[in-house]
């Protein structure tokens, strides 16, 4: 499985995208091979996934238990 990006183009009424020779010769892709695509859009909002997290303790008390145990050189 190889990744890449590529824009999307119009192709009549739909969209295709353009997949790199090397990638082509290298996963053996030939026409009416049937192939998965794998779409992801936008890149997730990680401080609005990450904000809706609720902790039980501040994040001064778990870096405190973090560091319990921890020798410094090892």
């Amino acid at each position: 499985m190889k990744e890449f990006e590529t824009l999307a183009k119009e192709w009549g009424d739909s969209l295709g995208v353009v997949i790199p020779k090397e990638i082509v010769e290298e996963e053996g892709i030939k026409p009416k091979k049937k192939i998965t695509v794998f779409v992801m859009g936008k890149k997730p909002n990680l401080r609005k996934i990450f904000g809706t997290l609720k902790f039980k303790k501040s994040a001064q008390e778990i870096k405190n238990e973090m560091r319990k145990g921890w020798k410094p050189g090892h």
